[in-house]
This record gives structure tokens, C-alpha cells and sequence, in this order.
């Protein structure tokens, strides 16, 4: 448990000094996860931290129990009224925040601090390399209900770290980095030469498929 904690200050704490270093006009460009910004993801980050549980109850009922369509409205709307200032200083004193997602544990806040980062420096061209034991620790709880949820078909498919002994999956080989194979498990489309092998095209933006 202690490990796992100190994984997840870590991540957010690297998080925030990539955060620091961006421009202003980097706040207003795409990242990974279709349809934010990288203020709308980082307001999605720092959510939990600023929504009591009346107030998530509330906009979970308006979203008539979509967790999905309140978060992407949440994200939206905190966007909107929060400045970058203000949303990074958020998640720099929330680091050691216990928060945890239902039914994920500490597990579950590794991975979504460490995805949704990768959504920002994956697409905004930033050289930032996750530490391999968070990645190790992520990739080991990957499990098919996982995939189900993020809507991602690998059958076929025999995903092969090239800096991490970790593979997922039988088939033709999908190599590429541990930290961007994640992002091919959690469905997103990543920019050109970041995977090899025959089904590269497939998880790969700009491609005709």
C-alpha cells in the first residue's frame, strides 16, 4: 500500500512540473482524449479534489446516471472558470490526496494520473518517459474487463513492451514503448512512429485504415 501511494504522489507531482513548464497558448491545444484540451483533462484530473459528494451526486443525476457525460460536462464547465493557474495549483495541493476511483483503489488513481498524462505529453510532442515500476504496476492489473471498457479490440494482437519484459495478448506483434501499448489498451489513437508491426495503421493518427 505504501508503494502504491508513493507511486501515485510521484505521478502527480512529475504531472505537475510538466504542467508548469507549458506555454500559455499549450493549455488551449488537443491531447489524446477526444475533445478535451489539456485545461479540460487537467480540470478532469483535479475533479475529485474540488467536487464534494453532494455536489458529484447532483451533476451525476442532471447526466441522469452517465458518469461519462457528467465528467466530459464537468471537465467542460471547470475548464471554462478555472485558469490554468488555478487548476495546476489544484493538483499540486492535492499530490498526496487519498483519492482513489470506485471499486479501482490506489491501482486505479495510478492509472488514471498516469493516462491522462500520457494524453498530454504524448500529444503535445513532450519527451516525458513514465517511470518503468508505475508502468509495471499498471500493466500487471490489465485485464480484459479493462479493455471492455475502454471499447478496445486486440484479438489477433500480441502487444510486445521494448523496454519492459511485458507482453499482452497472442498474434502478430504490436511493439512499441510500455507507456504507449497503455495507450493502445485505453483506446487511444497515437501520432506516427510511435508502434511497429503489421497492425501499427490500426492505433495510429493520420493513417487511411
Amino acid at each position: 500500500m505504501t508503494d502504491i501511494r508513493v507511486a501515485v504522489a510521484g505521478e502527480r507531482a512529475d504531472l505537475a512540473d510538466v504542467l508548469a513548464g507549458l506555454a500559455d497558448d499549450d493549455w488551449d491545444k488537443a491531447t489524446l482524449c477526444a475533445g478535451w484540451r489539456v485545461r479540460e483533462l487537467v480540470a478532469h484530473i483535479t475533479m475529485p479534489y474540488r467536487l464534494s459528494t453532494p455536489r458529484f451526486l447532483v451533476g451525476l443525476a442532471k447526466a441522469r446516471g452517465n458518469f461519462d457525460r457528467f465528467a466530459d460536462r464537468q471537465a467542460r464547465r471547470d475548464g471554462r472558470e478555472l485558469s490554468a493557474a488555478e487548476l495546476l495549483d489544484c493538483l499540486r495541493q492535492n499530490i498526496d490526496h487519498p483519492w482513489k476511483p470506485p471499486g479501482g483503489g490506489y491501482q486505479g488513481a495510478l492509472s488514471h494520473d498516469v493516462i491522462h498524462g500520457l494524453d498530454v505529453t504524448v500529444a503535445l510532442g513532450i519527451d516525458r518517459q513514465v517511470p518503468l515500476d508505475r508502468m509495471r504496476l499498471i500493466l500487471d492489473d490489465m485485464n480484459p474487463r479493462q479493455l471492455k471498457y475502454f471499447g478496445v479490440d486486440v484479438t489477433g494482437i500480441r502487444l510486445q513492451a521494448t523496454d519492459l519484459d511485458w507482453t499482452y495478448g497472442t498474434g502478430e506483434p504490436l511493439t512499441g514503448t510500455a507507456q504507449d501499448l497503455l495507450l493502445v489498451l485505453c483506446g487511444r489513437t497515437l501520432p506516427p512512429n510511435h508502434l511497429s508491426g503489421p497492425a501499427a495503421d490500426r492505433f495510429t493518427a493520420g493513417v487511411t485504415r
